[in-house]
């Protein structure tokens, strides 16, 4: 049976079969019998086929469902009671082995600068090896930092905390590669990327982020818990404003 969803992504990305082979990596003969056969290709090439096309690879390959969510099951590394308990040689650890992204959503963040008074430095040096930075604050003079501060019951604090954030962030900012946006969106989550590995910190109404879980993530081909996190990172990014 043909597989129609497929052909569909195509044409409304506007891509052709050509495209999607070279991005996979693979003959376009065999994208074609993916489309007229309803062959279903390996992993890697179907997440390959999906991000490049922006849509969900289950939508596409109905077929893979269990699949996807065992391999998503298998992404969490482990489970933290609150942010707290996350070692510090793990932030330091992610940190220095990070060498292709990292990526921070966050209010204020300020902990992981304090806790790493060498991070901004590290940041550049990252970005100069040829990795992609890209920090989101909040910003500070936004309806959401203030509302937020008010749930986790330190007001102005919060802004104050992105505020020296910043300025910490100041003598990375300048190196290309590393980027800062402020943001103004309603913060669901703070996200930590580090290459594959990426730490998920709930926010609970009324809770500071620091007495929340922290769920480690690290990806896995096929899966789609780490992908779901960093498409929320994305949407966020796109909606920031140069620092």
């Amino acid at each position: 049976m043909a597989n129609e969803r497929l052909r569909a992504a195509i044409s409304a990305k506007g891509e052709t079969i050509q495209s999607v082979a070279e991005h996979v990596g693979v003959d376009p003969k065999s994208v074609e019998r993916w489309i007229t056969t309803g062959r279903t290709p390996h992993r890697g090439h179907r997440w390959k086929a999906a991000s490049f096309l922006g849509v969900d690879e289950v939508y596409i390959w109905p077929s893979v469902e269990k699949q996807v969510e065992k391999a998503s099951t298998s992404e969490l590394i482990t489970y933290y009671p609150h942010r707290g308990a996350v070692p510090a040689p793990l932030w330091s650890s992610l940190i220095e082995k990070a060498t292709d992204q990292v990526d921070i959503l966050v209010y204020a963040g300020l902990f992981l600068f304090d806790g790493n008074p060498d991070l901004p430095d590290q940041l550049a040096e990252k970005a100069k090896a040829g990795a992609q930075v890209r920090i989101l604050l909040g910003d500070p003079d936004s309806e959401a930092v203030r509302q937020r501060g008010e749930e986790e019951g330190i007001g102005g604090d919060l802004a104050a905390r992105a505020r020296i954030t910043r300025r910490y962030l100041e003598p990375a900012m300048s190196t290309p590669g590393v980027e800062v946006r402020l943001h103004d969106t309603i913060l669901y989550n703070s996200i930590y990327r580090f290459d594959d590995d990426v730490l998920v910190n709930p926010h609970v109404l009324g809770a500071p982020a620091g007495q929340n879980p922290v769920m480690h993530f690290r990806y896995l081909p096929g899966a789609r818990t780490f992908r779901h996190y960093m498409r929320s990172f994305d949407y966020a990014w796109e909606r920031g404003r140069t620092a």
